[in-house]
């Protein structure tokens, strides 16, 4: 019997699956392999939230399987040395897997490579399924990438995505190849309380419910803090358990304002993609360095500690950091200011910021984080690298109400209306009745004068 084995990495669904389906088309049986890999945790990738909702969505993947006539093996180790010992279990001849754009994904497909033809057998890496074009597919001509978003929007979006492939309806599975058991998600400590399910069922039907009640209006209401109404899929397309391609299709068949509004996201997402596959030293260096003297580690460690806790005494703020603290996730808009906040205002090396999402995130890419941090910190692919979000601006634009705030701060849920935005303003005897902190930095005073004040030139 023909055996192929398909490692799933990212990309975690059976809907629109081009290295399943290629698999299947070739193969009598097939092997769909996870492996959970030590290295990720050595560098600190496998934080709580990330590692319960992948344990959802092995499990789902797995129910998914069985539907038809399959199931999910899942071993632990190096992945190299794994995916060869299920081959000779399997007597399998090749491997599928999905092609990826960080140092670390690269790398593995470099060593299965050479292992894999030094034992005879061949490596398949399909592009297109973690992202809906892949990296290299659309480049100006004096260069492996493009540098700016905007020229890249208008060749993405002039290309073809790949069609788009239903799920198989059997998976054959050699019974005899073992698998460790699924891990669980109650097993995991350390998870954010409102961390959402994971999975490809999951997945889906939020992705149903945002077809039909929210992507038409994503332009208008994507900034609205309070309103909630961005479509949280950032997770499903991080495991891989939506495909992007599917959404780029599903979306532009909409033909709204909003649908296309939801689509150029999603090509922000390709584009950090193809900027990391081309320099995926950036996910630790600055793309373009312009000589930031960032505040030692040491002399911040205050203010970096009241970022982090959702203490600063900038409500707007202090509700994203505490949204992140309670689901894991965070919105958009409040991703941007709380960035800017750290790097422009306190001066803070964008990587210590970075790192403390990664941690938290659970749709913690790393070239969405890192490339949208660089981009925050003027590091990054921005063409306004001086960029400054002002807290109190940006809460009284896109949280006119307070609403936000009072959610997430409910130290403040008795100041009406957009006072909640600035309680330092209240008379002493009645800002007291508030256990909420005093300001860790007064913008009034502007950036120079809070610089200074701390030795930086």
């Amino acid at each position: 019997m023909n055996t192929s084995v398909v490692l799933f990495t990212s990309d975690l669904r059976v809907h629109d699956h081009p290295p399943l389906r290629a698999a299947l088309a070739r193969a009598d049986a097939v092997v769909p392999l996870f492996v959970k890999d030590p290295a990720i945790e050595a560098i600190g990738f496998a934080g709580p939230n990330r590692e319960a909702f992948l344990a959802d969505c092995l499990a789902d993947l797995d129910r998914r399987l069985r539907d038809r006539g399959g199931r999910l093996v899942v071993r632990a180790g190096d992945p190299v040395d794994e995916v060869r010992a299920v081959m000779r279990e399997a007597d399998a001849d090749e491997v599928h897997m999905a092609a990826g754009v960080s140092r670390y994904a690269q790398t593995r497909e470099r060593r299965l490579h050479e292992a894999l033809e030094a034992d005879g057998h061949r490596l398949h890496v399909h592009d297109a399924v973690v992202t809906a074009l892949p990296p290299g597919a659309v480049t100006p001509t004096n260069s492996d990438h493009f540098a700016v978003f905007t020229p890249y929007l208008r060749r993405w979006s002039a290309q073809g995505v790949r069609p788009v492939l239903g799920a198989p309806r059997t998976v054959r599975v050699p019974d005899h190849v073992r698998s460790r058991p699924l891990p669980a998600r109650d097993d995991i400590t350390g998870i954010s309380p409102g961390l959402a399910r994971g999975g490809e069922s999951e997945g889906r039907r939020r992705w149903q419910a945002w077809l039909r009640d929210g992507i038409d209006r994503y332009g208008e209401r994507h900034d609205d803090l309070a309103g909630d109404a961005t479509s949280k899929l950032s997770p499903h397309l991080h495991f891989g358990t939506l495909s992007c391609a599917e959404l780029v299709h599903r979306a532009r068949a909409r033909a709204t304002p909003g649908a296309e509004d939801f689509v150029r996201q999603l090509c922000w997402r390709d584009f950090h993609h193809q900027v990391l596959a081309a320099r995926p030293r950036t996910a630790t260096a600055d793309y373009r360095t312009r000589g930031d003297r960032w505040r030692s580690p040491e002399s911040a460690a205050r203010d970096i500690r009241a970022w982090q806790e959702g203490r600063t005494g900038y409500p707007i703020v202090d509700a994203a950091m505490r949204q992140l603290l309670h689901e894991g996730w965070m919105h958009n808009r409040g991703r941007l200011l709380t960035a800017s906040f750290l790097t422009k205002t306190l001066y803070v090396d964008w990587r210590v910021g970075a790192r403390h999402f990664q941690r938290l995130l659970v749709d913690g890419d790393i070239a969405n984080n890192q490339l949208n941090w660089q981009w925050m910190a003027g590091t990054g692919t921005d063409s306004r690298p001086n960029r400054v979000l002002n807290p109190v601006l940006q809460a009284k634009r896109y949280d006119p109400e307070g609403a936000y705030v009072r959610r997430w701060v409910p130290e403040l849920a008795g100041l009406p209306g957009p006072a909640v935005h600035e309680p330092w303003k209240l008379p002493g005897p009645e800002r007291e009745r508030y256990d909420y902190p005093e300001r860790i930095l007064e913008l009034a005073y502007g950036l120079v004068r809070f610089k200074r004040a701390r030795g930086i030139d």
